[in-house]
């Protein structure tokens, strides 16, 4: 995202916002709101439009829309009832944080797992937008937090079908995700 001088930003790690005030390159020098200047990267800011700098984790997620994810349309043949073999689309996303954002310098396992969360809503509702019935959601083994996280969130859908990916191809550390459409 590009910002220009005199526009007003949110930081998107930290609480508060600012106004830039000079841009060298990549980096955005950001008068905050205590008047103190602060250099940023693009990726670390976010616009305002309003006068308000408070925004929640969603709001966060969306301003990185275009680059929370990489969407792999790769073909997998599937037998339908009739015995014919058809082609169906499948979209990948991987969770781990290093993956989604630039830096995760400064954030708390709870920022963590709330970006990893943000970036996968916003990836299985595009998935859904376009009508791709077969999601591989990579969240690793770990602890199994995000995996849990990402399960639980799936089982408020009706008709949905998830369960681990397959090992040969993902490890442990992935979940499938079949999506039904009338």
């Amino acid at each position: 995202m590009q910002f220009s001088v005199g526009e007003k930003v949110v930081f998107l790690n930290e609480v508060g916002g600012g106004v830039i005030r000079s841009v060298k390159g990549l980096i955005y020098l950001v008068e905050d709101e205590s008047g103190f200047e602060r250099k940023y990267r693009s990726n670390d800011l976010g616009k305002v439009h309003g006068e308000d700098y408070k925004i929640d984790d969603d709001h966060i997620a969306l301003l990185h829309e275009e680059a929370t994810f990489t969407k792999v349309n790769h073909t997998v043949l599937k037998e339908s009832l009739t015995g014919r073999r058809r082609p169906v689309d499948v979209w990948e996303i991987d969770l781990h944080i290093e993956e989604i954002t630039d830096s995760n310098r400064g954030l708390s396992n709870a920022q963590i797992l709330a970006k990893q969360m943000s970036a996968f809503k916003i990836f299985f509702n595009k998935a859904r937008a376009k009508s791709i019935r077969k999601v591989i959601v990579i969240h690793g083994v770990g602890e199994g937090v995000l995996k849990d996280e990402v399960r639980f969130f799936l089982s408020e859908f009706e008709g949905l079908d998830f369960y681990d990916a397959d090992f040969r191809a993902y490890g442990k550390g992935a979940t499938a995700i079949e999506i039904p459409y009338n």
